[in-house]
């Protein structure tokens, strides 16, 4: 037997040995990739959470119809009227001046009118002509229709003179119709009151020459109790008024007095240019405290308002090219941008007259880069008690 032969390495223990070199090959690669695997995926998560926006949300809260704040308002006489003459002349005499009270039908002042005195002289001589003409008319015609029957004078004679009589009765009637309108018109050189009320302007003087119905004004007359108060209400208001509301009128003439007011009509109709609703009100004014024509305050009684309106932080509201708008986040939250319709501005607060409900989330402060539809985070509220200690 050969001494110097080698017996070979059994294969089993070299394959136990490849096997524990690939297995603490595949330990150490676990043990390094690993944690790679972990940082990587706590990355990405990290990641995704900041691509989502974390936001504040606030709820709009209901505002009131604001009364509190007094509105411009006009002052006018109940009734007002311009008094003209009709009848042409010289003023012979005025009777009251500006601030006199006056009662219906009381004498204003007296106009001389020689003009129309001549052409009342001339169409009572045209009716006794016109009559004078009429009787000779019917003397002519009756006897024709006598000789008519007698066949002395033809037919077409009496014709034409039963024609002429009726030609001057009609020219009687209208020489009668023409006197009565003159002397009616006489009637209007005594200038009188139409109503009772207060002589506010007096343009006229004795001599001066008058010109029916186009000169001016010979006096201004108006009724100041009760007076009537104008005011024009914003459109965000005008629900809340109504006939018999109650209100208040101040004077800045006046300080520390209040004046008693009662809606009595509105216009019907927004103004298409203003956006108010013209208001009238009445005011007692049996003292003559105030003055027709001045200029007032008026503060309206509070009543509930038949359309809710919400009132929301300025800070939210996103300015765009689509115009005004709020951001609402929905229950699944998700971003809808809603645009919106406002009404008063408060400074920090304003009013949101449509395009949001009192139960809408709506984002605070929101950022510049907030889309339509945009997922994001709402943050949870600081409770105050635990920030304290």
């Amino acid at each position: 037997m050969n001494s110097n032969s080698s017996t070979p390495a059994p294969p089993v223990r070299l394959g136990r040995i490849a096997f524990i070199i690939v297995v603490l090959v595949i330990i150490g690669l676990a043990i390094g990739l690993v944690p790679r695997l972990r940082a990587s995926r706590a990355l990405a998560q990290e990641q995704a959470a900041s691509d989502i926006p974390t936001v504040s949300v606030i709820s709009p809260t209901a505002s009131k119809p604001d009364f509190s704040t007094p509105l411009p308002a006009e002052v006018e006489s109940f009734i007002q009227a311009s008094i003209h003459a009709q009848a042409s002349g010289y003023l012979k005499k005025w009777y009251v001046d500006i601030g006199d009270k006056v009662t219906n039908g009381q004498l204003l002042a007296e106009i001389e009118t020689p003009e129309l005195d001549q052409q009342i002289l001339q169409a009572q001589a045209d009716l006794d002509q016109a009559k004078a003409a009429l009787s000779l008319s019917q003397i002519t015609a009756d006897r024709w229709v006598e000789l008519l029957k007698t066949a002395s004078v033809s037919d077409q004679e009496t014709a034409e003179k039963t024609s002429d009589l009726a030609l001057k009765k009609a020219a009687l009637e209208a020489a009668d119709a023409n006197l009565q309108r003159l002397r009616q018109l006489k009637i209007f050189d005594s200038v009188t009151a139409p109503f009772d009320g207060t002589i506010t302007l007096r343009n006229t003087d004795i001599g001066q020459l008058i010109s029916a119905n186009s000169g001016p004004e010979l006096f201004r007359i108006a009724q100041v109790n009760p007076l009537r108060v104008y005011v024009q209400v914003p459109q965000p208001l005008i629900h809340a008024i109504m006939p018999g509301q109650t209100a208040e009128l101040s004077f800045m003439e006046l300080p520390g007095r209040v004046f008693d007011a009662k809606v009595t009509r509105t216009a019907g109709a927004v103004d298409p240019t203003s956006r108010t609703l013209q208001v009238q009100l009445e005011a007692d004014n049996s003292h003559g405290e105030i003055l027709s024509g001045s200029y007032a305050q008026v503060r309206f009684s509070e009543i509930p308002s038949t359309v809710p309106i919400l009132q929301i932080s300025d800070n939210a509201l996103i300015f765009r090219a689509q115009g005004m708008q709020l951001a609402v986040v929905g229950s699944d939250n998700h971003v809808q941008l809603r645009s919106v319709r406002l009404g008063r501005d408060f400074g920090n607060t304003v009013e949101v007259l449509s395009g949001i409900s009192a139960d809408d989330r709506i984002v605070d402060n929101p950022p510049d880069s907030l889309a339509d539809g945009d997922q994001v985070e709402i943050a949870q509220p600081v409770d105050t008690n635990v920030a304290a200690k």
